[in-house]
This record gives structure tokens, C-alpha cells and sequence, in this order.
């Protein structure tokens, strides 16, 4: 059943689109062929085998060092506000991102991580033929998150060409930042997040050589990154990064407290007016689709209301509603949501992203906006694709 499901699955991804696409004569199917077999690959060996489940186990233990090391320093400011025993959101996964923002900005200083996605862009070049800048991008947003990524790329970002700012704008929204992963992790089981970050990468350059394909000529890849000028000092870095840290704990924070009483408040109001509460209403709607990626008939409208709360809302909101529930769903359920949840495709994303290219390039920050919806349909799309993968070894 898990092959007829992947068919469904993938079948729905294929047509949805298709329907979308805007030049069907040029989709190439080998390039989107060979991307699904290593999708297919990579999955059954971080799920099936010795070394990758060894490997996420190495990586689960190695965030979850990170995140105790994080709340040792939130415990020294903080020490005393919380119960004992009572873990408090903010405090203990929100806050912790200070630190890994710290690492990050590290790994970044000593040009360790940008030599890393450097290659993986290019050996991923190799098996789809896109361009090294769509491959970049690719990896770069699973590591630096959607925002954060085209500040590496401010120079590229006038010379590109609508269809090709598409498709670098599907990968940053279709990834999520390495920042937030060990919080994540505290919402999801472990194996899933990693699982899905690699994947993902995938997803978004199949689907976007559907939705969008096109031509590259030679003379049009563009050099990757440059370095720049007046690089900060290694403590100024510090200094920066734990600023940046606080601003997306801040953000994040406040993005929950928002949407999660605006949830409340619609439910209020469709509860009043039809007696169904306004996820029940859209577990309905998106319960085909769940079921079509292979989430079992007994739970698919939990899983669709879960879903669709993610794409309405933001991931956060969704893995904290997934959370209360999940211990009634089946273990397949519970893998192809977790898979689902883990990237930045909501309406939320549309202004981040659109903002972020506009901060860099007006022009540019104008034509996302107008393809804002296709943005969000084509990420979408990707987690599908990502959660249909996975549930084939589940």
C-alpha cells in the first residue's frame, strides 16, 4: 500500500503542478526523475539503515546538547521565574536559539559553513543540471533560513530573471533556518526534522522544475558568492549574532501569541455560527489531500486540520496543536505530518520573503510580490512531496 500511496501522492504533486506551471512544453523529466531517486535513496538510508539511524541519533543528541547549553545561560538570567518541573516555552526552546545563532555566526566567520553548502550546491548541480546559483540557494536555506539567505546573494539578486527569482524563493521557503531545528526538535520526534531538511531540498527544485521550468544559458550563471568588504571583527560577530538570535526568539514569540489567539478567536466565531470549530472545518477540506500521501483513513482529518493550520498560521502554531494530539494518531501519521510541518510554507512567509528581496532590491521585492500565492502553492507543494517520500518506509 505505501507504493500506491506514493503514486497518489506524487501523482497529486505532478497534476496540481502541471496545472500551475507556466511553460508544460519545457518540463524535463529526467532531471525531476533523478531527483526522486535520490529522494527515495536518502530517505531509506537515514530511516532503514545502521548508519543513518546512527547518524540521527548523533545529530538528535548533538542539538539536544546545544539546547542544554542554550538554557544554561537563559537559567543564569532567568534562574527563578520558572516552577520547578514546569518547562516554559519561551524560556526553554525559544530562548536557546541565542546560542545556536552564536555557532552559526561562527561557522560563518571561519568561511566553514559557506565552504560546505558550496560543494553540496555544486555535487547537487551535477545530478539536476540547474544552475550553481538555484542550487546554492537550495542548500544555503536549509542552514541560514529564508530571510538570511539572500543576503549572501544581495549582488546576484538584479541580474537574475523572474523565473529564476521564482525558484530561489520556492527553496528559501520550502526550507527552514538550522537556528530553530533544536526547537523543532523539542516539538517532533528528532528523526523527522533531519530527515526533512534534507529532503526538502529536493522537493523544492522538483517542484519548481515543473511549475516554472526554463532554459539556463551558460553566460547567465552567475558567480555565487563574493566576499565582502569590511568583514566584521570575530566579537563584533558574536555581538551580532546573539542580537540576531534574540530577534527571531522575539519574533517567533510574538508570531504565537498573535496567531494563536486569532486561532482561538475564529474558532470562537465559526463555533458560535456552525457548531465546528474552524480547524475541524479545514481538516475536512484538506483531509483528501492528507489522505492521498498516505496518512491512514482514521486519521486524516486531524491530520489535514493540522496541515492546513500550518499553511494559515505558521509551523510553530501547527507543532504545538500536532503536540496535544499526536499520541492518538498511528506512528505513520505522526512521521508524514512531522515531515510536513518542518518548513516555512505559510501565508506569513509570503511578506517575509517579499520584504527581505525588497530590503535588497526594490524592483525585485516588487515582482515576488505579485507571484506571492504561486510561492506559497509551490512550497506547499514541496512539503507534500517531502511527507509522500517518507511515507513510503513508514
Amino acid at each position: 500500500m505505501n507504493i500506491v500511496f506514493f503514486v497518489t501522492g506524487l501523482l497529486f504533486v505532478s497534476g496540481v503542478g502541471y496545472a500551475a506551471s507556466n511553460n508544460r512544453k519545457d518540463i524535463r523529466l529526467t532531471p525531476i526523475l533523478k531527483m526522486i531517486a535520490a529522494q527515495l535513496v536518502l530517505a531509506f538510508l537515514l530511516l532503514n539503515t545502521s548508519i543513518g539511524i546512527d547518524l540521527i541519533r548523533f545529530i538528535s543528541k548533538g542539538f539536544d546538547v546545544l539546547m542544554k547549553l542554550g538554557i544554561s545561560g537563559v537559567d543564569f538570567v532567568f534562574g527563578g521565574l520558572e516552577n520547578n518541573g514546569v518547562s516554559n516555552f519561551f524560556l526553554d526552546v525559544l530562548l536557546p536559539i541565542i546560542f545556536i545563532s552564536v555557532l552559526i555566526g561562527i561557522l560563518n566567520h571561519f568561511r566553514i559553513l559557506p565552504l560546505i553548502i558550496r560543494y553540496a550546491g555544486l555535487i547537487l548541480s551535477k545530478l539536476n543540471g540547474m544552475g550553481k546559483l538555484e542550487n546554492y540557494i537550495a542548500v544555503s536555506s536549509a542552514f541560514l533560513g529564508q530571510s538570511e539567505v539572500f543576503l549572501t546573494t544581495k549582488k546576484q539578486l538584479g541580474q537574475i530573471s523572474r523565473k529564476r527569482l521564482y525558484t530561489l524563493c520556492t527553496s528559501a521557503m520550502s526550507a527552514v533556518s538550522i537556528a530553530i531545528v533544536g526547537a523543532y526538535m523539542t516539538m517532533l520526534e528528532p528523526r523527522y526534522v533531519v530527515v526533512a531538511i534534507v529532503v526538502n531540498i529536493l522537493s523544492a527544485l522538483i517542484v519548481a522544475n515543473i511549475m516554472n521550468p526554463y532554459d539556463l544559458d551558460d553566460e547567465e550563471d552567475l558567480p555565487l558568492v563574493e566576499e565582502e568588504a569590511g568583514k566584521p571583527s570575530f566579537f563584533q560577530m558574536i555581538s551580532e549574532s546573539i542580537l540576531d538570535g534574540l530577534k527571531v526568539a522575539i519574533i517567533v514569540a510574538a508570531m504565537l501569541i498573535g496567531f494563536i489567539a486569532l486561532m482561538n478567536l475564529v474558532n470562537e466565531l465559526f463555533l458560535w455560527a456552525t457548531h465546528l470549530s474552524f480547524q475541524s472545518i479545514l481538516g475536512y477540506i484538506f483531509a483528501p489531500v492528507a489522505f492521498l500521501m498516505g496518512v491512514p483513513q482514521s486519521d486524516i482529518v486531524q491530520a489535514g486540520s493540522i496541515m492546513a493550520t500550518k499553511i494559515v498560521t505558521n509551523e510553530f502554531v501547527a507543532m504545538l496543536n500536532f503536540k496535544e494530539i499526536a499520541g492518538g494518531l498511528s506512528p505513520k501519521t505522526i512521521g508524514i505530518v512531522s515531515v510536513f510541518l518542518v518548513s516555512f510554507a505559510n501565508f506569513g512567509s509570503i511578506g517575509i520573503i517579499t520584504g527581505s528581496v525588497k530590503a535588497l532590491h526594490e524592483r525585485q521585492g516588487d515582482v515576488v510580490a505579485k507571484f506571492g500565492l504561486k510561492l506559497l502553492l509551490g512550497s506547499t507543494l514541496a512539503s507534500v512531496l517531502s511527507a509522500t517520500i517518507i511515507g513510503v518506509f513508514l
